[in-house]
């Protein structure tokens, strides 16, 4: 399903797969807050929505926003953050999602 709008959302916490140590297979799925309630999305259900323009994330690091975006390598598609000059992983660094 897409909207005629992108809403684009802040992601302040994440669900690590659980023994995966390879950072391109680490993120189970993304989560936060949005007008005041809990939301949560896979990684897969985040990167449709990435591509079909239903949402735009970004995660806020040391006051500066980046967004987060879809890279691939040896064929799995993942999420990351485009570069932002701090951590290299901010989407890793951020805490466990309840």
């Amino acid at each position: 399903m897409t909207t005629a709008t992108t809403l684009t959302v802040q992601v302040s916490c994440i669900r690590k797969r659980g023994s995966h140590y390879n950072p391109h297979e680490r993120i189970e799925g993304i989560g936060g807050y949005y007008e005041g309630k809990r939301w949560y999305l896979s990684e897969d259900e985040a990167i449709r929505g990435i591509d079909n323009r239903t949402y735009q994330f970004f995660v806020s690091v040391n006051g500066h926003s980046v967004w987060v975006v879809i890279a691939a390598h040896n064929g799995r598609r993942y999420l990351r953050t485009t570069s932002d000059g701090y951590a290299p992983n901010n989407l890793l660094n951020l805490p466990e999602c309840p």
